[in-house]
């Protein structure tokens, strides 16, 4: 006997699960043809790279903001200051993101720094039949592999200094630094206020 108030059982097992679930047999199919791809692309634009371009960034969050990994293109900024237009950038293998903007001078150093080092291993062949490069003179340049990011990141190891414990640093306090600063800021107008209204008395 069915106990309490609960659903009349009605299974339905007929439903040709097989048919409708996505396989992924061609993985390995595909990863070969991804890099035959890359191979041919490689050779017909050689010596110029496959890859662009792009800036050094920090990743998003307070937990992840101390690493650093290639971002989707420089900002305008980083352009302006390296001396390269927007247009001129994308034409010579540089990304550019127009909506991305810059929080600290020392990243947008960094980048423009990268895109002068860029521009000064820049080599440029012409197009046209009449002014264009010879096959000799793109072979005299090496060619980068299809893997190999262009300036890929320099990651430096931080060099740890001991140092001894004073009796300062035990008596300091970062806590009470903190709150001391934060209301410093929010009674300044108050404090003001009452330095006006003493100078008035004094008058």
């Amino acid at each position: 006997m069915v106990k309490h108030n609960n659903v009349v059982p009605n299974g339905h097992f007929h439903k040709d699960w097989d048919k409708r679930v996505k396989m992924w047999f061609d993985q390995p199919g595909k990863k070969k043809s991804r890099r035959l791809a890359r191979k041919a692309k490689l050779a017909k634009i050689s010596p110029a790279p496959l890859q662009k371009l792009r800036p050094v960034v920090h990743c998003p969050t307070q937990r992840y903001n101390h690493r650093t990994r290639l971002g989707r293109g420089f900002s305008l900024r980083e352009l302006k200051e390296a001396g390269i237009t927007a247009n001129y950038a994308k034409s010579v293998g540089i990304t550019v993101d127009s909506r991305r903007t810059n929080n600290s001078a020392e990243s947008v150093t960094a980048n423009v720094n990268r895109l002068k080092e860029y521009i000064s291993k820049l080599v440029i062949f012409g197009r046209s039949k009449k002014g264009g490069s010879s096959a000799a003179d793109k072979a005299a340049v090496p060619s980068i592999g299809s893997s190999k990011p262009i300036m890929p990141i320099v990651k430096e190891t931080p060099v740890v200094e001991f140092a001894s414990v004073t009796d300062d640093m035990k008596k300091f306090s970062a806590y009470k630094t903190v709150r001391a600063s934060l209301n410093d800021a929010k009674m300044i107008g108050v404090r003001e206020k009452m330095s006006k209204e003493k100078d008035e008395k004094k008058k």
